[in-house]
C-alpha cells in the first residue's frame, strides 16, 4: 500500500483508529459491503472527509458501490501497524494502570501487555489477570530488555515519571504513552504520546463554557 508522500495530518490518524471500532461493529451487524456515507453516520464523520482521509494511502473501494468492510478494515489495521505484535508493559499498578491493564481492546488491536511494575511492597508479586506478577520498579531495565518489550504505558505519579520513562528507554523500549500529569524527555529515535487527561478535561469544559455563552447571545 502506498502512502502520499505529503505529510499525513494527525487528525487523519486518530479518525482511522474510529474508523476501526466502527468496521468492527458493522461486521457483526453483516454488513458486507459500505458506503462512505453509512460509514459515515456511524462515526460522525462527513463521507467527504472520509474519502480524503482514505485518500492519502492509496484507492480504496469502487465507486458507486462502496468499501468491502472486512478488506478495507483489514487495510486500515495494516495502515496503523494493527497487524503486528507489539510487547508492552504498564507502569503504575494504580487506579488508571489496572483499568488499562484489564483493557480488553488492548490484546484485539496487537497491543500484548506482557510485563507490569510497581513500587508499592504490598502490590509487588501479586498475580493480575492474564497471570501478570507485578514487579519492582527496578526489575524494569532488565525485565523489558529480556523480554522485548516495545512500547511502555506510564500512569506513574507526575513525580516518578521520569525515572520510569528512563528506565524504559535504558531497557531498549521504541514507544511511550505517558498518562503521568507530567511530560516526560526522551530520545529522538524514541516515539513518544504525552496524554494529559486534565487538559482533555478543560478542553472540554471551555468548549461547553463557549456553547453556553453562543446560546445566550
Amino acid at each position: 500500500m502506498k502512502t502520499k508522500e505529503s505529510k499525513i495530518p494527525e487528525a487523519t490518524i486518530k479518525r482511522l483508529s474510529t474508523y476501526i471500532n466502527c468496521l468492527e461493529r458493522l461486521q457483526v451487524e453483516k454488513h458486507p459491503v459500505i458506503s462512505s456515507e453509512m460509514l459515515g453516520e456511524y462515526c460522525q464523520v462527513s463521507p467527504a472527509q472520509i474519502r480524503k482521509d482514505l485518500s492519502y494511502f492509496g484507492e480504496f473501494g469502487v465507486r458507486g458501490v462502496g468499501y468491502d468492510t472486512k478488506k478495507l478494515e483489514a487495510e486500515i489495521k495494516e495502515i496503523l501497524g494493527l497487524n503486528y505484535n507489539w510487547p508492552t508493559t504498564v507502569v503504575g499498578v494504580g487506579k488508571l494502570g489496572l483499568a488499562l491493564l484489564n483493557f480488553t481492546l488492548f490484546s484485539q488491536h496487537g497491543f500484548s501487555i506482557t510485563a507490569a511494575f510497581d513500587n508499592e511492597p504490598g502490590k509487588i508479586g501479586t498475580e493480575l489477570a492474564g497471570g501478570i506478577i507485578i514487579q519492582p520498579t527496578s526489575a524494569i531495565e532488565d525485565t523489558v530488555r529480556d523480554r522485548g518489550i516495545l512500547i511502555g504505558v506510564i500512569t506513574t505519579p507526575a513525580d516518578a515519571a521520569q525515572k520510569v520513562a528512563d528506565q524504559l528507554v535504558a531497557g531498549g523500549i521504541q514507544g511511550l504513552l505517558n498518562f503521568a500529569p507530567t511530560k516526560v524527555k526522551v530520545p529522538e529515535e524514541i516515539t513518544l504520546r504525552n496524554v494529559s487527561i486534565t487538559s482533555e478535561l478543560d478542553n472540554l469544559a471551555y468548549l461547553m463554557t463557549q456553547k453556553k455563552k453562543t446560546r445566550r447571545r
